[in-house]
């Protein structure tokens, strides 16, 4: 089992603002990259790109927080929130630049893309599932839809599987990267649909001896 220090609670909020900051830091360092002719001969694409990539990131890095805690007793669960709203501002952005930058407000080209490209589609459809995951996710939020909040939050599953096949559809040649977020992502949905009986195992042989079977074992030693 790993064991890392504990945060102070004192610290615990301040920690989850500096998690949103430096989640942010890629966004702007692609961006500086674009205004410096640093993302090679076609930066708009490359910006979309990476900011979709970084969102991809985000969502392996919500999804994980469960196995950490079960598996490597790792509690992170204080950062969920942040960083699937990173994730949301990501897709946002990743949108954003498809619309503004890629197509210059076009919105019938939008259209047209959202209804005939299936990856675009994919993508859009994961952009609207995120929205109301990304509104709710707030402790009012938690408090009204008491265990309908567990529901709507589930949608991160299908929201993570459309990412990873929109990417896959995207590159068109699933290259080392692309197979490795899709991996992580696959192998994370693949311990969602296995953890109450990985739990059960582990719940069982995590229970304390029994006394006259330790006695036996005492004595056969």
């Amino acid at each position: 089992m790993v064991s890392l220090p504990a945060l102070p609670r004192r610290y615990h909020k301040a920690s989850v603002w500096a998690l949103y900051v430096i989640g942010l830091i890629p966004a702007a360092w692609y961006f500086y990259l674009g205004l410096t002719g640093g993302l090679g001969f076609n930066p708009v694409k490359e910006f979309e790109h990476q900011l979709g990539i970084w969102a991809l990131r985000f969502i392996i890095a919500t999804l994980a927080i469960t196995p950490l805690r079960d598996l490597a007793g790792i509690n992170w669960v204080r950062y969920r929130r942040a960083l699937g709203l990173i994730a949301f501002y990501y897709v946002l952005l990743h949108f954003s630049v498809y619309v503004s930058l890629d197509l210059r407000f076009n919105f019938g080209a939008v259209g047209g893309d959202i209804a005939k490209r299936p990856y675009i589609t994919i993508g859009f459809a994961c952009l609207l599932m995120l929205i109301p995951l990304a509104i709710t996710s707030n402790t009012w939020s938690i408090r009204k839809l008491a265990q309908g909040w567990n529901r709507l939050h589930r949608l991160i599953y299908l929201i993570a599987a459309g990412g990873a096949l929109h990417y896959a559809l995207a590159v068109k040649s699933v290259t080392l990267v692309p197979f490795i977020h899709i991996a992580l992502i696959a192998l994370l949905l693949t311990y969602r649909s296995l953890r109450r009986p990985i739990m059960s195992w582990k719940r069982g042989n995590s229970k304390p001896e029994k006394p006259a079977a330790s006695r036996r074992a005492r004595q056969n030693g």
